[in-house]
């Protein structure tokens, strides 16, 4: 029987997540995620009502100000249920498990995510965003209440019903594939041919509206001769719409339109991070300044906005201001023209900002339409300086207006995709600051999110670091490591990548499956273990240590991780036609393991090594073992090798473990590497 609610008061104050904590004043008497929760549950014999968002999430603001701040609904909620709100980013394990649910059920996914489950964590009712009356076929989040409490108490049999197929419905997803015998032979040109069926030739980027930038597609699609056009046309369409902030830097986190022109503005450092690594390559490979310049405006952003006094990135940045989505980058022509004076025409035309405006909040009308500011034809040689000019001047204006809220905590994960950002800046340009940035977050990291046995953590806020680090804090950790050799020539920064993979292989990697589990063996399992191969907003934690693997076998010849490498693509061989807009990750794997293999070995000091260096950036060699030393030792590659005594930097070319004569010229070195 269901027992009173007892006298309790919110519990979010205790907590470091800016999500939980934007929710520690609701009447809501939430608890966070943990036995405490689950113990009420039990003893009440109530059902939890698990809320899950992120601070940055636009539809979770407008749920939370609609519902859990309202009097009558909170104390509906507190009532009836034993409420629990989880940030995702804290907990995407978690999230992951129950989004299967809401998908099950819905047939889509999203946040802010509503799931209904029993005392024993299992899930019987799910949604997304719910209205606070009924509108347009969606039932109000007050009657999807009254429902889940009246069949508690008088329908527990259907619950517990509905609950047993929801449970068995996510350990059958979760579940691995059958191993194959291996792979298409043709697996990479049939993958290509898929991509170029969903590939936008106008607009760029894959598929119809909403449409997002798909970095890990992109990434792969580089490395192929005959994906790289759609890559890069899909580069330049992105960095003249209004998904890039032509003002103060970086991406937005997708498009609500198919031309790129409005977008969704939150701001998340994985979508950046990802981003200016695939410019970078895609500027090697063009030479295209356009693209090294998007880079370089993204890394500025970063830096200028999202850099902790520590050395960690923090995490995103609000959709809202002030509660109105977008109102810190949109304009009117006025606007345009208080700060812009006699030039504003021109810029108005090169922003395309107009009277009719590109956007407009509904929940706020009154805020009228305004632009987004793009660049619907480009920019002409002859504009560039005052098109410049007049992007300083707004931005400076826009500074004076509210600005989004920041998510200030530091994740593990996504801080390896921007050390691999900032390694691969540093390494392409010769820029030694990005080097220097780089070395700093490896130094954040060690210091603040390493457990003593050499494990990660998750997150880090406010001098706490806590939650036990997922697969994919260490997989993409270490991937960042690894570019951060190839870049700077510490080995130090390898043996760490090495170091992780052994925790990864120890604690993640299932042998009889063939799969990389995102939690660890040794937590306690919560209704079952997922292996992540699809790649959502971020590289998947299964295709990162896939790619990881590759790189700790072809760096020091462990032939068993290049052996879990492959079974890793192998298992979801299959999904890679069948769906290869969502594997992007998983496909990089399988092109590199399919690559030859090829080392450049480049020994000297710094100063003697800098020329070299400097030649072997203007090649994009994706798959290429890169060894700087100093001493010609501590890699395979460098066993037997040294300078010499001839002065100066020696470089060796290698494919195949066949080695072409060392050059010391930077002409003579141009041609080995053009032969790769």
């Amino acid at each position: 029987m269901t027992q009173p609610a007892p006298a309790f008061t919110n519990r979010l104050a205790q907590e470091t997540s800016p999500y939980l904590r934007q929710h520690m004043h609701n009447p809501v008497q939430w608890y966070a995620w943990g036995e405490e929760a689950f113990a009420a549950a039990r003893e009440g014999d109530r059902p939890i009502l698990l809320s899950v968002g992120y601070s940055t999430c636009h539809w979770c603001h407008v749920m939370a100000h609609e519902s859990f701040e309202n009097e009558a609904t909170a104390a509906y909620m507190n009532a009836q249920f034993v409420n629990v709100k989880l940030d995702r980013e804290e907990r995407p394990d978690i999230d992951g498990l129950y989004m299967s649910a809401v998908q099950a059920m819905t047939g889509s996914g999203g946040w802010p995510m509503t799931v209904f489950l029993t005392p024993e964590l299992r899930p019987f009712y799910a949604g997304t965003y719910f209205p606070p009356r009924d509108m347009q076929g969606m039932p109000s989040f007050r009657r999807v209440m009254e429902s889940v409490a009246n069949a508690w108490t008088g329908e527990r049999a259907k619950l517990e019903s509905n609950a047993e197929a929801l449970t068995a419905h996510i350990r059958e997803a979760s579940a691995a594939p059958a191993q194959p015998d291996g792979w298409p032979d043709d697996l990479l040109p049939r993958a290509l041919e898929n991509l170029s069926q969903l590939h936008d030739p106008v607009n760029g980027g894959f598929g119809r509206a909403p449409k997002f930038p798909s970095p890990t597609t992109l990434q792969f699609l580089l490395t192929q001769p005959q994906g790289q056009a759609m890559a890069l046309h899909s580069l330049k369409a992105m960095l003249r719409g209004g998904i890039c902030d032509q003002l103060g830097g970086g991406f937005h986190r997708y498009s609500v339109d198919g031309g790129w022109r409005v977008p969704h503005f939150e701001k998340m450092l994985y979508d950046n991070a990802q981003l200016v690594r695939v410019l970078l390559s895609g500027y090697t490979i063009s030479r295209d300044a356009e693209l090294l310049n998007g880079a370089l405006g993204t890394l500025e952003y970063l830096e200028r906005e999202m850099l902790s006094p520590e050395g960690g990135f923090y995490s995103a940045q609000d959709a809202d201001s002030n509660h109105i989505e977008g109102l810190t980058f949109v304009w009117t022509p006025q606007e345009f023209r208080d700060v812009l004076g006699d030039d504003a025409d021109e810029m108005m035309a090169v922003f395309g900002v107009s009277e009719s405006g590109n956007f407009s909040d509904p929940h706020h009308p009154e805020f009228g339409r305004r632009s987004v500011p793009y660049l619907p034809t480009g920019v002409a040689p002859e504009q560039t300086e005052r098109v410049e000019a007049a992007r300083q001047k707004l931005h400076a204006a826009r500074a004076s207006r509210i600005q989004p809220g920041t998510d200030d905590k530091v994740l593990t994960g996504w801080n390896g995709l921007m050390l691999a950002a900032l390694a691969d800046a540093a390494r392409v340009t010769g820029d030694g600051h990005w080097l220097e940035l780089a070395r700093r977050n490896r130094d954040f990291v060690r210091a603040n999110l390493t457990a003593p046995d050499g494990s990660l953590l998750h997150t880090y806020k406010d001098g706490q670091a806590k939650i036990g680090g997922l697969l994919e804090d260490h997989s993409l950790y270490a991937l960042g490591l690894v570019a951060l050799y190839r870049a700077g020539g510490d080995l130090g920064d390898l043996r760490w990548a090495q170091q992780l993979w052994k925790v990864i292989r120890r604690d993640y990697w299932d042998d009889g499956a063939g799969v990389f589990y995102t939690t660890s063996r040794s937590e306690a399992v919560l209704l079952t273990r997922r292996a992540e191969f699809f790649d959502a907003a971020v590289l998947s934690s299964h295709a990162a240590a896939a790619q990881l693997a590759v790189w700790i076998a072809r760096y020091f010849g462990d032939e068993e991780a290049e052996t879990i490498a492959r079974r890793a693509v192998q298992t979801y061989s299959r999904e890679l036609l069948s769906a290869p807009a969502g594997l992007g990750g998983l496909l990089f794997a399988a092109a590199h393991l399919l690559s030859p293999e090829t080392e450049v070995a480049v020994l000297g000091d710094e100063q003697t090594r800098q020329p070299f260096e400097r030649e072997l950036a203007g090649h994009e060699l994706p798959f290429t073992v890169i060894a700087l030393s100093e001493t010609g030792e501590g890699l395979p590659v460098l066993e037997g090798r040294g300078a010499g005594t001839g002065g100066g930097g020696v470089a060796y070319v290698c494919q195949g473990r066949v080695c072409e004569l060392p050059v010391r010229g930077i002409e003579a070195f141009r041609m080995q590497l053009e032969g790769l």
